[in-house]
């Protein structure tokens, strides 16, 4: 191989090496937070507390599908589409989050019952509002693709957060009952 060609292979080589990270930095910047000021500052508060927490992420995601639900009814609204798709990925952006606080708090073998009830029934209430904003794009194909992936991920992501969810609550029931009976016999074997 002739000496130009390597060096032309050594330079485009360096030139990725020197490309992927400024782009991934570029993303990263680009990517915003889904939470305000507050919102984050609230979720540090409760940062043990799996109830309070969790509450406040399910409000959080209710409070995005709201303002998607909103804007995109306003006919007024400026850049409608893009506020609606930027309210519907904050939810699903709060709600990966939300379940990954239950998978943390799951992995801590905190008894998450109670917490879960809540999440369980906005599970729900996501799921019924998401379909009905589909269904509201349905007459208008144009429309509905240009919330097909996002609306498509979200649903996904509420189904499967729902199935978990409801999965964990059962085991959940089932280790506390166990372990509640065995706490009530050694307390009874030591009286």
């Amino acid at each position: 191989m002739p000496t130009r060609c390597k060096l032309k292979i050594v330079l485009q080589v360096a030139l990725a090496f020197l490309l992927v990270p400024a782009s991934l930095t570029f993303a990263q910047q680009n990517r915003r937070d889904p939470l305000n000021d507050l919102e984050v500052d609230k979720l540090r508060d409760a940062a043990q507390d799996p109830d309070i927490r969790l509450k406040l992420y399910v409000e959080f995601a209710r409070a995005r599908l709201d303002k998607m639900q909103q804007v995109h009814a306003d006919p007024k609204a400026q850049d409608g589409d893009e506020q609606t798709k930027s309210a519907l990925q904050d939810f699903i952006d709060i709600y990966d989050e939300l379940q990954d606080n239950i998978d943390t708090f799951a992995d801590r073998k905190d008894d998450l019952r109670k917490a879960l009830k809540p999440v369980i029934e906005a599970d729900t209430e996501f799921g019924s509002k998401l379909r009905a904003f589909k269904s509201s794009l349905a007459n208008s194909p144009q429309e509905a693709g240009k919330f097909d992936f996002l609306l498509g991920t979200a649903l996904s992501a509420v189904d499967d957060g729902a199935k978990n969810d409801r999965e964990l609550l059962a085991q959940q029931e089932e280790t506390f009952k166990h372990k509640k009976k065995t706490d009530h016999k050694d307390s009874a074997q030591r009286e």
